[in-house]
């Protein structure tokens, strides 16, 4: 029943063709349709499906009046002006889901039809498996906890020999020893050596943590909606990057540094990084495949996210594409061809609702298959995050095997020069 909540409008004006005039109104974006709403009588002048859509356009009247225009099917054409803040933005986000209400796929609904139904069987296995990965990334997490414990711990022993190579310096050189030149050294020799060290223990980190969980095309503005424009979201298993259109960075965001994802309404979020004694940087991103991200995000962020009241308008209906509902009306559209169609005329009672029944239950509904997606997104955004810490703790067991080998050297030359001091 939320279908009609709009996920965006703007005030603007229609052009009403049979009157020749122009009318103050409001244009909205939902789920499924564009509609135009006057202020003045609060009826609908204009509403069209966004399959229905053959052409978006940006042109002028014969007045050289700026204006959006969207043909619809059977040549009926829509004219808006005046729209705030400005048409291009408007044009962006319309054409950015028309676009991928286009793209959407909608053969693999269709051919899953002939197979028998197996899509919550195909849940439990993946929740299955989810559960398994959870488990082995706590044990993961709990083995990289030993390992820093173990690094600190090593550390501390660093810093010990490091005291007493300067107290056997001191013993083995005294303040009153003219000839004091060769601990010195020992001493230079032993700092180049503790900066090669650090210098080694700190090349080839991060590799692994700017692999690619998933990216969605978005329609993106910095600050406010003022300024929308074509661009996308990565969300990399260390940070979110915002690109332009030809895949150009605008901001990288750190995975530390996202101080909160406001979440507008299932298609639309902010990223927020905040500053002291300047300004704020922020995001803004709308996209019809948000929903896709979302379910990385809740796993990353989820102590960031902040759901606006705006979202809570949408829970009552599940959180999908706008090409979800245009493909159940397809399917439905569909069922009736087949039945006017395709079926025999003469057909025994029995065996027509059981061949109703096999064509309206498919081997995965949509609901089950935006649920597996979404499933299948958060266990490879684990398998990610277990591999960069498998990564992380190589790493450390390199320097482990180092540092400890190193101190090993050190013990045994510190007991060497306590034997000659005794």
């Amino acid at each position: 029943m939320n279908r009609d909540i709009p996920i965006h409008s703007w005030p603007g004006s229609y052009y009403i063709n049979n009157e020749k005039r122009w009318e103050n109104g409001t244009l909205s974006l939902t789920r499924t349709t564009v509609r135009f709403t006057s202020d003045q009588s609060k009826e609908s002048l204009a509403s069209f499906r966004l399959s229905h859509i053959m052409e978006i356009k940006m042109e002028s009247s014969s007045f050289i009046f700026s204006t959006l225009t969207v043909l619809e099917q059977g040549n009926v054409k829509h004219w808006f002006g005046s729209l705030k803040p400005n048409r291009v933005v408007v044009y962006n986000v319309l054409e950015h889901f028309w676009r991928e209400r286009l793209l959407s796929p909608t053969a693999e609904a269709r051919g899953a039809e002939s197979q028998p139904s197996k899509g919550r069987e195909l849940i439990n296995l993946v929740a299955g498996a989810q559960r398994r990965l959870e488990d082995t990334g706590r044990v993961i997490n709990h083995q990289g906890e030993q390992f820093d414990n173990m690094m600190e711990g090593l550390e501390k022993i660093d810093s010990d020999l490091g005291v007493a190579d300067k107290l056997l310096s001191e013993l083995e050189s005294p303040s009153w020893w003219p000839f004091g030149k060769i601990p010195w050294r020992t001493q230079q020799a032993a700092k180049a050596e503790e900066a090669a060290r650090v210098a080694g223990a700190t090349s080839g980190k991060g590799s692994g943590r700017h692999k690619e969980i998933t990216s969605i095309p978005a329609v993106v503005s910095r600050g406010g909606g003022s300024d929308l424009k074509p661009g996308s979201l990565l969300v990399l298993v260390s940070s979110l990057e915002v690109r332009d259109t030809n895949y150009q960075l605008l901001h990288r965001f750190e995975r530390n540094e996202v101080d909160d994802i406001r979440v507008h309404n299932p298609y639309e979020i902010s990223i927020r990084q905040r500053f002291i004694g300047k300004p704020d940087i922020c995001y803004r991103l709308l996209s019809a495949k948000m929903p896709e991200a979302m379910s990385v995000l809740e796993m990353q962020y989820k102590k960031k996210l902040e759901y606006t009241g705006e979202y809570a308008t949408f829970k009552a209906t599940p959180v999908t594409s706008p090409c979800d509902i245009e493909h159940s009306i397809c399917n439905e559209g569909l069922l009736q061809r087949c039945q006017e169609t395709e079926l025999p005329l003469a057909v025994p009672a029995g065996e027509l609702s059981q061949l109703q029944v096999h064509v309206l239950q498919p081997a995965v509904s949509q609901a089950e298959a935006q649920e597996l997606k979404q499933m299948l997104m958060q266990l490879k955004n684990l398998a990610l995050e277990a591999e960069t810490e498998l990564e992380r703790q190589d790493e450390v067991l390199d320097v482990l095997t180092n540092s400890t080998d190193r101190a090993t050297m050190h013990i045994d030359k510190h007991t060497c020069r306590m034997k000659r001091l005794l």
